[in-house]
């Protein structure tokens, strides 16, 4: 097919689920599909919802999977094969609760590290070696039983964070599709600053 890059967001469908900090993907992919002016459809098929654009030739693919985060891997499989896709053109983003609440943290491969979304792609892929961008969401404690606090609504606090991390994340992605990995790795990892102090980086 043609020079098509996916990105996936990560998260729960439906309204109940808005706003939770386990859906810092999807909420990701909301603002780049608002900043981009792309429509979003369901479908059935791909068991996801998606919107198609063009950006600096590339034509660009978003996803939020319906599938529900545990099954995240069947929807990103299908489109994986179906666009018949090199997984260097797959970037999946994703909420991280061992990352601090307003880090970002882009990475070529790794492991799922716990995460059920990620460990279903690897699944069924078949693979670990696909980008992947983690918004940090942090955690209350040290427990590893989180599910109540990654399934909780972001405060007010949070929100405010988040905003400001949403927005540079926007801009990693962006200088990815236009100067690859490396670069956005380099300029974008890590903690967001405060607005007047981010510089040349906004």
């Amino acid at each position: 097919m043609d020079d098509w890059h996916l990105i996936v967001g990560l998260g729960n469908p439906g309204p109940e689920y808005a706003r939770t900090r386990h859906n810092a993907g999807f909420m990701l992919l909301d603002r780049l599909a608002d900043h981009w002016q792309v429509a979003w459809q369901h479908e059935k098929r791909f068991q996801s919802r998606l919107g198609r654009t063009e950006r600096n030739g590339r034509q660009l693919l978003l996803c939020q999977s319906q599938t529900f985060m545990n099954l995240s891997g069947v929807a990103v499989a299908a489109l994986v094969k179906y666009y018949r896709l090199p997984l260097g053109r797959l970037l999946v983003v994703v909420d991280d609760a061992d990352l601090p609440l307003g880090h970002l943290r882009l990475r070529p491969a790794g492991s799922s590290g716990g995460h059920h979304g990620l460990d279903s792609i690897e699944r069924h892929l078949g693979s670990r070696q696909y980008p992947r961008l983690r918004i940090g969401i942090g955690r209350q404690d040290e427990r590893r039983e989180i599910a109540g606090y990654v399934l909780g609504r972001l405060t007010g606090a949070e929100l405010a964070v988040m905003e400001r991390v949403l927005a540079r994340a926007q801009r990693q992605v962006e200088c990815w599709l236009e100067r690859g990995l490396q670069p956005a790795m380099n300029q974008f990892n890590g903690a967001v600053t405060a607005p007047n102090n981010e510089g040349i980086k906004q």
